[in-house]
Formats: structure tokens, C-alpha cells, sequence
């Protein structure tokens, strides 16, 4: 399949509001995926981080493709193996007109992995990591051994005002009272699941957003979103669904921007307990976890049709998976590709581990986050049931999956026994799922922190904390791509598919796709 990496020109007419000064723009947008909360800090989560990136920044910033970019850092650079120095932006304020300084970005690092109760936080980004002040507008970052890869961590990391968040909780950032930061627009309201208001920053640092204010409706309905579009509701809708693709690329009044992201959807296996929640014998009974057995993980790989579900499921918009990242990121493996059906195989693997009737099995996953996500359970279901593992589906909202999926069992372990799940690559790289998947949980560390299986291997981790102590770009890439070898060797997880992001506009519009998925509201452009 061929994926076109343009963007075609899309038709809009755009409301004016009565109350707004004459000449001023406003973009009425129809958004898949609200976030979760307003407090940049509290869960790492794509529509969290695309939406905050409108109020906040980050030190550092990244192009459609990942690349860095000076944001409230100017330049950056290695003082020595372990000492990095940034030099931050000069004359930038704070929404509420207060000056950004070296305090604010020290604050924001040590709240960032601290927030309570949070789903999924940036440890991975922050740990190890000791920042000191040289003075308002010079900081530098020691880390514990050398880590070639700090700018890539601190372009993770929104800041925030010490000024207006000391103190603050995140319903103080949800009722908007902390929620001041330095970016392009200035947060106005959230009504959860019915709008997110955001105006222009006037005084914004960098390039201006021709959009006045900016009007987000939270539209969960693929089918909703597009007849939202066509009825001239909203100007701009992210997340296009599969089977409606074609329609607005033959609709002369509609077009499309498309192109592939770094988003790999997987399988997470409890691999931690001998009795796990949602495994069962063929009877109903008890039955030691077999999903803790290597030869189970590679039977259910075996038994699931990628080709299938990209071709049926996703109709055709999607990339079948056989590792952590796409083609042409850094870190990936030319020895892997995606695991050939093979129910067969399947089959006599489960006879071999001792299961050869199969087990009870039940597949948890969000149905409004990832693209299709509830119908590829559905269809995975099918699948595993084909071979003999009997197979449920059970699929909620994020906001309710996220908890249960991360830290829903006893004593906060994660809650079920398989997951569906997606991981895009905030750094652009290997190391980030690697270190947060991969890895052995360790939260003193910041490692594992979203790896909801607790798959745990010794060699993995080595190598994982080898490539990010490695300067060497030659060396590190060989590292990761060791680790990645090993971990789809054992099943770590089980890729599926890579997915395409589409967004959708009417007359007038244009926005370059992002390989991060990220909907940015600066850089929705009229023609």
C-alpha cells in the first residue's frame, strides 16, 4: 500500500463571532479525543500533550518530523559527557505577564514525575537528570552517566509558571486557575465532553496563529466528526475514519491531509502472575497463567492476521507491524517483520506449552482512543478464539482503560491480563518505547513506566540503559537495535499495525501531517 505524504487543499469558510473584533479568525474544530486533564503533567498521553502544546512549551520544540527545534530554549550543548547547558529565550512572559525565567524550568522538572494519581507520567523523561540554575536565563542538566539523548527527554517536558502552579493541584489547571503558560493560545474554558476554548497569545515569543480564537468541540463519533465537517459545524476535524477516506477525497469541497505516524498498536501479556484476572481453563476454572510461557505469546502472534486487519479493519489505512517502530526511525531493526499468520503454528505452539485445548482468555481496550480500537479487538478476538483460545472482549473509555489497564489490581499492579494498547514515539526514537514498554518497571528509576504486561528481562534492560548512556550514534543504534531484536524475540509485546493519521478540512485550509499525530492549532494555515 501506498501512503501519500501530501496535503491537498481543503475548503473552509470561517464563522465570525459577533463579539470578536472585525477581521478576527476563529477555527471551530471537531477533536476525537479530548484530553484527559488540563495539567500538563499529569498523564502522557498524545491528545493530552497535542492539545497542551497550544498553552505550554517545551525547551525544546519538534517539526512534523521530529526534529528539534530552539522553543524556550535557544540552543543547547554538551559541556561534557554528563553536563548539558541550555540558554533559554530571553523577553518571553507568561500569559498572566510575569517573566519566564531559569526557576520556572527547574519547578516544572521537579513536578513533572510527581503528579499524584497519575495514569502515565514523565519519570522516563526526568530521572537521572539533576537541573541546576546558572543564572535567569542559563540552566544546566547533569545526569548521572553520559545520556546522548537528553534533548530529545526535555523536548518531552512542558513548562510551567513556579509563579501560578506552587501549590496548584490538577483541578487547579482543569478549572483553568493554573493553567497559564507561554504558549501560542491562552486557555479560556473546558467544558468536559462538549468544548475546549482557547484565544490567541498576542504576545506570544514566536510566529503568531492567524486564528483569533480557537473553538474545539469534542466529537467521539468518527461518523459525527465527518457529518459535523460536511454540515459546516466545524471547520477542521482530526482523525478521519477509515471508510469515509474516499468519500472526502472524491468531494470536491473536502480534502485531506494523510500520513504515516509513529503509533505502534500492541499487545501488552500479563507476564508477571501465575494467576492472572482474566485467564481461565477451557472449564472455567483455575489455570496457572500460560501467558508468562514465551511459546503461548508467540502462538497468539502466530494466530493474528495483521494483513486482515489492516486490509478489513482498517480499511486499507494502516502498516503491519513487526517491531516497536516504522521504516526511517532511528533504532529500528532491518531483521524484523511482521509475524506471518500461521494458525497452525499457533496450534502445535500451544500443544507444545501444554495447552493444546487452549484457555479462556479475556482482551481489554479503550473504545475511543486509538483508531478503530474496539473493532480490532473485536476482530483479534475472533482470531485467538480460531485457534482455540477462547476469547472475550471488554472495551471502555480511556479515561476509565488508562486507570484500570495501568493500576487497576491490588496494590496498584495493572488490572488485566491483555491489553490493546498504542505507543507513538514522543522522542522519535527507539529508546522511547524501549524504555517505557520494554523495560523492567522500575519507578525509582523511571523505567517501565507504561509497561502494563511487567514483561521483565534482565539482558533487555542492559542494553536498554547501555544505548542511553552511549554517545556514539553508530554504537547506540546497534544497541537498540539489539534490544528491539530481543524483545520482539520474546514477545515483550506484540506489535500489530502502525498507524496512519488523516485530518480532514473544508475549502481553505491546509495542515502539514505530523508523525507524531499531533493536531496543533498554530499550524492550521488558510490559503
Amino acid at each position: 500500500m501506498r501512503i501519500l505524504n501530501a496535503v491537498f487543499g481543503a475548503a473552509v469558510a470561517l464563522a465570525m463571532v459577533s463579539a470578536m473584533p472585525v477581521g478576527a479568525k476563529e477555527l471551530k474544530v471537531g477533536l476525537a479525543n479530548e484530553p484527559t486533564a488540563i495539567d500538563p503533567h499529569y498523564h502522557n498521553l498524545t491528545p493530552n500533550n497535542a492539545f497542551l502544546a497550544s498553552i505550554f512549551n517545551t525547551l525544546i520544540l519538534q517539526d512534523d518530523r521530529q526534529r528539534l527545534l530552539p522553543g524556550l530554549a535557544t540552543s543547547w550543548k554538551a559541556l561534557d559527557s554528563t553536563t548539558w547547558e541550555f540558554k533559554l529565550r530571553q523577553g518571553v512572559t507568561w500569559h498572566d505577564g510575569k517573566p519566564f525565567t531559569a526557576d520556572d524550568v527547574l519547578f516544572s522538572f521537579e513536578r513533572a514525575p510527581n503528579v499524584p494519581n497519575s495514569p502515565s507520567g514523565f519519570a522516563t523523561f526526568t530521572k537521572n537528570k539533576t537541573l541546576s540554575k546558572v543564572d535567569d536565563h542559563t540552566i544546566r542538566v547533569k545526569t548521572a552517566k553520559p545520556h546522548p539523548l537528553t534533548p530529545n527527554d526535555v523536548s518531552q517536558v512542558l513548562i510551567i509558571s513556579k509563579a501560578a502552579a506552587s501549590g496548584a493541584t490538577t483541578a487547579d489547571y482543569n478549572s483553568g486557575k493554573a493553567a497559564i503558560g507561554t504558549g501560542p493560545f491562552k486557555f479560556v474554558e473546558w467544558v468536559p465532553s462538549d468544548r475546549l476554548v482557547l484565544e490567541r497569545n498576542d504576545a506570544y515569543w514566536g510566529d503568531k496563529p492567524e486564528w483569533s480564537r480557537v473553538v474545539i468541540k469534542p466529537i467521539k463519533s468518527g461518523p459525527a466528526r465527518v457529518a459535523a465537517l460536511l454540515a459546516g459545524d466545524v471547520d477542521f476535524i482530526d482523525k478521519v475514519p477509515t471508510p469515509d477516506i474516499a468519500r472526502l477525497k472524491g468531494d470536491s469541497k473536502l480534502s485531506i491531509s494523510q500520513g504515516p505516524s509513529n503509533r505502534v498498536i500492541y499487545l501488552h501479556l500479563d507476564q508477571f502472575r501465575d494467576d492472572s484476572p482474566f485467564v481461565q481453563a477451557k472449564d472455567g476454572g483455575a489455570i496457572k497463567n500460560p501467558l508468562r510461557d514465551a511459546r503461548v505469546r508467540k502462538a497468539l502472534s502466530k494466530a493474528i492476521n495483521r494483513e486482515a486487519i489492516v486490509e478489513r479493519v482498517m480499511e486499507g489505512v494502516a502498516v503491519t507491524a513487526g517491531q516497536l517502530l516504522p521504516d526511517g526511525f532511528f533504532g529500528v531493526s532491518a531483521k524484523l517483520k511482521p509475524e506471518p499468520y500461521d494458525p497452525k503454528g499457533a496450534k502445535a505452539l500451544l500443544a507444545e506449552a501444554g495447552v493444546p485445548d487452549g484457555f479462556k482468555l479475556t482482551i481489554h481496550g479503550p473504545n475511543d482512543r486509538y483508531i478503530n480500537d474496539a473493532k480490532i479487538a473485536e476482530a483479534i478476538a475472533q482470531m485467538l478464539t480460531r485457534v482455540g483460545i477462547d476469547t472475550e472482549v471488554e472495551t471502555m473509555p480511556k479515561s476509565v482503560y488508562f486507570k484500570r489497564a495501568s493500576r487497576g489490581g491490588p496494590d496498584g499492579s495493572p488490572e488485566f491480563s491483555l491489553v490493546l494498547v498504542g505507543w507513538g514515539a514522543g522522542t522519535g526514537e527507539a529508546s522511547s518505547p524501549l524504555k517505557s514498554l520494554i523495560h523492567t518497571y522500575d519507578k525509582s528509576q523511571g523505567f517501565g513506566s507504561s509497561n502494563r504486561g511487567r514483561h521483565s528481562d534482565a539482558k533487555i534492560d542492559a542494553l536498554i540503559e547501555e544505548a542511553l548512556a552511549t554517545v556514539d550514534d553508530a554504537k547506540r543504534e546497534a544497541l537498540l537495535q539489539d534490544a528491539t531484536e530481543r524483545a520482539i524475540g520474546t514477545l515483550a509485546i506484540i506489535p500489530l499495525h502502525y498507524q496512519v493519521s488523516t485530518w480532514g478540512a473544508r475549502k481553505g485550509l491546509s495542515y502539514a501531517p505530523r508523525t507524531d499525530e499531533r493536531t496543533l492549532y498554530s499550524e492550521v494555515h488558510s490559503n
